[in-house]
């Protein structure tokens, strides 16, 4: 784990956890350290959680595997991402008429300001919050 002051005003951290469901919380911990005067941290955090219980849950990480997450803290936004190792991906329509993860996290970044990239070998899923 590192937490690094990259260039004037930028604060980071990177952080590889093992692929299980309790490192999720201590991921949002040092993610809650990193983000302690942000006026966005609830929600950098919400995200974050999002992103590494899907890893946990749903890819290729599952099995033995990690998820690194990273953060970028800048003057006028936060940059959240967490990578895994990839697996099949498996978008379907949702049929419970409530929102999911996703759904959560488009509705509190925007719909530019997020994705996953990658493919079954690996993945990121990133988000961008203006502070």
């Amino acid at each position: 784990m590192t937490t690094t002051a990259a260039a004037a005003g930028t604060r980071s951290y990177a952080g590889p956890y093992p692929a299980d469901p309790a490192q999720v919380r201590r991921a949002r911990a040092a993610l809650a350290a990193l983000l302690r005067d942000c006026p966005r941290a609830d929600d950098a955090i919400l995200i974050a959680s999002e992103f590494a219980t899907n890893s946990v849950l749903h890819s290729a990480s599952a099995d033995g595997g990690e998820f690194t997450l990273r953060a970028e803290v800048h003057p006028d936004h936060v940059r959240i991402e967490v990578e895994d190792a990839g697996g099949p991906w498996r978008a379907k329509p949702r049929e419970d008429g409530r929102p999911h993860g996703f759904d959560v996290v488009a509705a509190i970044t925007g719909p530019q300001n997020w994705g996953v990239d990658g493919d079954t070998g690996g993945r990121i899923a990133w988000a961008r919050l203006g502070r």
